[in-house]
Order: C-alpha cells, then sequence, then structure tokens
C-alpha cells in the first residue's frame, strides 16, 4: 500500500528528486504550519524547530510505487532522515501524510534555509552523491553511508568538478557513449577512503571493445596543494608530517616535506580550500593565488585530482611554526627555507612529494618574472 509523503526541503530539488525515484513527478502544493525550515547539521538538509507562527513549503506525492518508496526511504536514511507523520495543509484542506525529517526540538535560534541557497551551493554536489549512494542499495546498509556521508559528498563534488573542467582531446581519443561499458560494480572497503572495483570493457584503439577486465580504484577525493613563496626574500614555506604511505611501503624516515595540502570540502572551491588549508597548516593568510597545474598524480589506480598553486605571500622571519588540526591527529611543521635550498633538497631526494617537485620546478621557471614583479634585487 502507497502513503502520501509530503516532501521539503533538499527532496524539493527537481534534478535530485528526479534522480531518486527515476522519472520526474509532480505532486501537490501542500505546508506544513507551525514548524519552521532551519540550517541542519552539516548543512545536508533542514531541520525543523517548531514556530506556531510559520510554515514550511513543500509539495505531497501520491501513487509512488513500492519501488520508488524503496529508493525514496533508503535515500532518506543515508541522510540520517527517518518518516514521521505529520498533518499539512494542501487546497484540498488538511491531511495526514508522511514526511522525512530530522526534527529540532524546541525553538533555539538558527539560520533560515533556503531551497535556492542550498542548490546553487549544494545541489549539484547532493544529486551526485545520490546517484553513488542509490547503487549501493542491497549491497550497502543506509547507516554505513550516512556514518561517511560528508565523505561521499567530497568524492561527488569531485564529480561536478570533472563534468565542468576543460577536457581537451586534440591527441588523445574523442570519446563517445559506448566507449565504456560497465558489467559489475561494487564497493568492498569504505571508510576515511573507499575503493570501488569495476568489471568492464573499454573501446580498443582498432574500434572493438576489450575483453571484460577487472579493474580497482582507490577513492581518495579532489585535493590542493599550495606552496607560499616570498619573491622579495626568495624565500618558501614547507611543511612537514608523519605519512603512512611512505611508512606502510617500508620507507626508512616516513616523514615528508611537502606544500601545504589538503582535500576540497563538499561546497568549496578549490581556492577557498587553499586558503583554509593555509590557516590551518601554517598559520598563513593569503593573498595572490597563481594556478600552476590541474592532474591526476596516480591515474592507474587512484581518482585523487590535484589543484596546485603557489602563493605570493609575505614570508617573514618567524613565520615557521607547529599547525595542524588536533582533532585531525594533525602534527605539522612549518620550515622557511631560502629557495635555493628547496631545489637542493629536490636534487638530494629528500624532497619526494610530487606534488612538491612539479611546483619547485614550476618556480625555477617562473621565479625570474615573480622577482622582478616584486621589485626584488638580484636573482
Amino acid at each position: 500500500m502507497t502513503q502520501d509523503i509530503f516532501l521539503y526541503g533538499i527532496l524539493c530539488h527537481p534534478p535530485l528528486l528526479q534522480l531518486v525515484l527515476g522519472r520526474s513527478v509532480a505532486g501537490e502544493m501542500a505546508h506544513l504550519p507551525g514548524w519552521r525550515a532551519v540550517l541542519g547539521q552539516g548543512h545536508h538538509s533542514p531541520a525543523l524547530v517548531v514556530a506556531p507562527l510559520a510554515q514550511v513549503q513543500g509539495t505531497v506525492l501520491r501513487g509512488l510505487t513500492p519501488s520508488e518508496q524503496d529508493r525514496l526511504d533508503f535515500f532518506a536514511a543515508c541522510l540520517g532522515l527517518k518518516r514521521v507523520e505529520r498533518e499539512v495543509v494542501t487546497d484540498r484542506g488538511a491531511i495526514r501524510t508522511q514526511l522525512f525529517c530530522p526534527v529540532a526540538e524546541g525553538k533555539g535560534p538558527a539560520a533560515q534555509w533556503s531551497l535556492t541557497d542550498w542548490a546553487k551551493q549544494h545541489g549539484a554536489e547532493m544529486t551526485a552523491a545520490a546517484a553513488d549512494m542509490l547503487r549501493l542499495i542491497g549491497e550497502v546498509p543506509a547507516t554505513a553511508i550516512n556514518a561517511r556521508l560528508n565523505l561521499m559528498l567530497v568524492r561527488a563534488g569531485g564529480r561536478v568538478r570533472a563534468m565542468h573542467d576543460a577536457c581537451p582531446a586534440t591527441v588523445r581519443r574523442q570519446v563517445v557513449p559506448g566507449d565504456i561499458v560497465i558489467d559489475r560494480f561494487q564497493q568492498p572497503y569504505a571508510h576515511f577512503f573507499a575503493v570501488e572495483e569495476y568489471d568492464l570493457r573499454f573501446r580498443r584503439f582498432d574500434g572493438s571493445l576489450s575483453p571484460p577486465v577487472n579493474r580497482a580504484t582507490f577513492i581518495s577525493g579532489d585535493a590542493v596543494t599550495v606552496l607560499p613563496y616570498d619573491a622579495r626574500r626568495d624565500h618558501v614555506l614547507l611543511v612537514e608530517q608523519f605519512r603512512a604511505a611512505p611508512f606502510a611501503r617500508g620507507d626508512q624516515n616516513p616523514w615528508s616535506l611537502e606544500a601545504i595540502a589538503g582535500r576540497i570540502d563538499a561546497g568549496e572551491s578549490a581556492e577557498d580550500c587553499a586558503r583554509r588549508e593555509a590557516q590551518e597548516e601554517a598559520g598563513l593568510t593569503l593573498q595572490t593565488l597563481l594556478p600552476i597545474a590541474n592532474y591526476y598524480p596516480s591515474p592507474g589506480a587512484k581518482t585523487e585530482f590535484l589543484y596546485s598553486f603557489l602563493a605570493l605571500t609575505d614570508l617573514p622571519e618567524g613565520v615557521q611554526g607547529v599547525f595542524g588540526m588536533g582533532e585531525e591527529a594533525e602534527d605539522i611543521r612549518g620550515h622557511l627555507i631560502p629557495f635555493a635550498r628547496m631545489m637542493q633538497l629536490v636534487s638530494s631526494g629528500e624532497i619526494a612529494n610530487g606534488p612538491l617537485v612539479l611546483t619547485a620546478l614550476w618556480l625555477q621557471r617562473e621565479r625570474p618574472r615573480l622577482r622582478a614583479e616584486a621589485g626584488a634585487q638580484g636573482l
């Protein structure tokens, strides 16, 4: 038996609802009296607070199939929402219906939630994340997806950027529909990172499809690197921290010299991420960011895509220190060193971090121009 469902908040975003249900639907306009939609935890979905003179606008859906209700219930559970029964008002009068919500108690102050504002900042990412969630129905519990919702939104942000980034194909093949056929998908591991496994076929250079091949990818989200550079003093600021990957490889010294780096959070631009990470990892407030390159550091196995920047920054003596987010167990030491010393470390192999090597070589090429523009004396 199907039930009437009152939708409000992000479920009223047409592209998202269409993806969740698998078709476009038209509901009946309605409102929930005595409540107000406010920014919820994580800003993924609005919470409801008691507000006797307010009302929440939405729509009532009728006649959903059992399969559509299952998909809607699964997606709502991924967001941490549960069904409750409430009375809503339509043009035909008041009716009892079901709705999904985390109901916040009391009348505490909270910012008003706006679908227009949410859609502008988060709509595309949430819709992409919903597609990832829904293909896990029957394989992964919704509670497990909810536990790593922010990480899934980070991954979805990468999907959105990949769709909008420039994609030149002047030498490599032009991709057309049917060039990749996915026969099977599974997610054998998902925690802070995730592993996805595919059985797929791809278009070969002779025009035929390949035999089925198994490929696994390590999902870690898009990230930025940013190297602060003082063109007048000709100094750079490097950061040093323990890294698990060199440790697991058996590196004799798993403390790594790097540019400031971090994962791009959901709803965040690469530039905003660079500025945030510089504050967290080095206590720096960045101004001018110069883009260096956007690239896959290891496309054979990882989905990670990097946006690397140079930051023209004032770096006086004493700016270095120990920083990091304690709640993330970060212990990060800054090193203020001359440009020439950095290049010595690249040559000796003490700097063995790919993005920093790339950035150092870019700076080596652009340094005369940047120094001249800063009015520095001597190169």
